[in-house]
């Protein structure tokens, strides 16, 4: 039968039906064929893509919802050298518009394409997505005039390609820099916080990184997942209150002439720091500017960072621990004479003077080291440094910021405890702490004698859970009485001797200390460290505020260079916190 005779369906089904069977015995010949395994192999290990995914990092705000710290999106800028048409475009065009190095653009711009080890190359990184808007246009507009950049004699930006990541932000810029520290690329995949809140918190701000295998099979491809957002973290910080303070700070370092200055300010019933201010701080979003700040020696947040001898605002434990343990009372009479023997060594006051006949609450009111010497020596050392360890001195408060430092505290039966450290320990001689944990100490005074753990986290949100701080009572060093009892006397040592701590209005309690600085293995009265701790209003603690300036040039007395700095807190602080004057305060508590 000839083909011509067949009709053209049945000639199509025919053709058809043959190419079918062939499929089919092709299918079974790859089925049963050696390679099968190889091919399963190769399916299963370049048919997918391995990918990182990272968490955005979480954000960090005040205690009202000012944002501290957050994420913005920008660029990195790099060249494919395969498709690379005109080195000197690109140079030009980023020396321009980003003010890179031109040679340098042009030489990586050069790079022969070698897909064994060139392939790209990074040009600049961090670029805002202005400056890639106009990248864009630019080589839009070449590409108009020079499509495909086949001409070599006209610009071609071919090759330029820009990757939009995240860069941590600090709109506040120098605000609580030693409180938050800082994040920092040292590399894309590796970033991590140092100092500060970013460091202590870093794990649950930086959320979850993970590879993933991306399907390369258009049929199997999913969208690519994602991971949730690393904790966001609501500080117990008061934005107006930090920069308020970090002001006043400054003023007073100038204005003193000090090398340094640090004020935390306290809430006494939760432990809650609601401005934490040191000097020197930076730019957050330049820290690479600033590396003295953390590298020739200087503490980064000296508030937890650095101890120091207190000096007489240390007297206020001693007194506590006299009057808890019941060898003295505000009443108790004592002769000063100007010097006392302790250990074989003798001990004299402050200005080498006798005042006499004293109570309690003028031996606080002179800050007589005489007197308190005395006072120690009543207690004994067992007694007395069972009460500092109570109060927690040589111990770390555990605040939840990075760099916390402590200094062990001497006690008898140490290499370096000898007789005479029960009399210069009891006016802060001998004896180092940092800021927070002597400040810590004082919260059982002003806090009915509960001490409370210092905290800066006031909560965090994670998943679209919010987790809430709470208070902790870390010991009760001292009775409810015996806190009582010594915020009356502090508050009136203060008001006999007309303190430059007053505040018009309100009552506050607080103690001044001098310190002199060990040069060269001797203390030298021309340099001193100059501290006020101090509460109120008396009656019911809202605050408290620590105050310490390093080395003052103007006087070397805490009376005169400290006292005047809480004041001038603390006249904020009642504005800012809404705290009516004693007067109007007391008369509502009345109705």
């Amino acid at each position: 039968m000839n083909l011509r005779d067949i009709p053209r369906y049945k000639l199509l089904a025919i053709v058809l039906t043959v190419f079918a069977v062939l499929i089919f015995l092709q299918m079974i010949r790859i089925q049963t064929s050696t390679s099968v395994e190889y091919l399963d192999q190769w399916a299963e290990k370049y048919g997918v893509e391995v990918r990182t995914i990272q968490s955005e990092r979480g954000y960090i705000y005040d205690r009202w919802g000012h944002l501290l710290a957050g994420n913005k999106e920008v660029y990195e800028v790099g060249v494919e050298l395969q498709f690379v048409k005109n080195p000197s475009a690109i140079a030009a065009a980023l020396s321009s518009l980003l003010g890179t190095d031109y040679a340098q653009v042009l030489a990586a711009a050069s790079t022969p394409y070698d897909p064994a080890s060139s392939v790209y190359i990074t040009l600049a990184d961090f670029v805002s997505s202005e400056k890639i808007t106009e990248i864009s246009n630019l080589k839009d507009q070449y590409e108009k005039n020079n499509p495909l950049g086949e001409d070599p004699a006209l610009p071609s930006l071919r090759g330029l390609t820009w990757t939009p990541h995240l860069q941590r932000i600090y709109p506040e810029h120098t605000l609580a820099a030693n409180v938050l520290g800082f994040y920092t690329y040292y590399d894309r995949d590796k970033g991590a916080g140092y100092f500060g809140v970013e460091e202590k918190y870093n794990d649950l701000l930086a959320g979850i990184k993970k590879e993933v295998l991306i399907s390369l099979d258009p049929y199997e491809m999913q969208e690519i997942p994602t991971a949730p957002a690393g904790a966001s973290l609501i500080l117990t910080l008061d934005r107006e209150i930090q920069r308020t303070v970090e002001n006043i700070l400054d003023q007073a370092v100038k204005a003193n002439g000090a090398e340094n200055g640090t004020i935390i300010v306290m809430n006494p019933k939760n432990g809650e720091i609601l401005a934490m201010a040191s000097t020197p701080r930076m730019d957050l979003n330049t820290y690479w500017e600033a590396d003295n700040i953390y590298t020739d020696g200087t503490p980064f947040n000296k508030a937890v960072s650095q101890v120091y001898e207190p000096g007489s605002i240390f007297k206020i434990l001693t007194m506590a621990a006299a009057l808890d343990a019941g060898v003295v009372t505000p009443e108790t009479p004592f002769n000063d004479t100007g010097s006392i023997n302790v250990g074989g060594i003798t001990i004299f006051n402050w200005d080498r003077g006798a005042w006499g006949e004293q109570d309690m609450i003028g031996c606080m009111q002179h800050s007589l080291n005489v007197c308190l010497a005395w006072v120690a020596t009543q207690l004994g050392p067992t007694a007395f440094y069972d009460y500092l360890e109570r109060f927690g001195i040589g111990h770390r408060t555990n605040i939840d910021l990075a760099g916390e430092e402590v200094y062990p505290l001497s006690v008898p039966g140490d290499p370096m405890w000898y007789p005479v450290n029960l009399g210069t320990n009891s006016f802060g001689q001998g004896v180092a702490v940092t800021p927070i944990q002597l400040l810590m100490a004082a919260s059982a005074i002003a806090n009915d004698g509960k001490m409370v753990a210092p905290h800066i986290l006031q909560a965090y949100i994670q998943n679209g859970q919010q987790y809430t701080t709470t208070t902790q009572v870390v010991g009760m060093p001292i009775s409810e009485k015996t806190a009582d009892t010594l915020t009356q006397m502090l508050a009136t040592s203060l008001e006999q001797e007309a303190s430059d701590a007053l505040v018009e209005g309100y009552r506050v309690a607080g103690k001044t200390g001098t310190a002199e600085i060990a040069v060269n293995g001797q203390y030298s009265s021309n340099a001193t460290n100059a501290s006020f701790v101090g509460w109120g209003p008396v009656d019911d603690p809202q605050f408290m505020v620590y105050v310490w300036l390093e080395k003052p040039q103007s006087s070397i007395w805490g009376s005169v260079v400290a006292a005047p700095v809480f004041r001038d807190v603390v006249e904020e602080l009642v504005v800012l916190m809404n705290i009516p004057p004693d007067d109007i305060r007391l008369s509502m508590k009345g109705k």
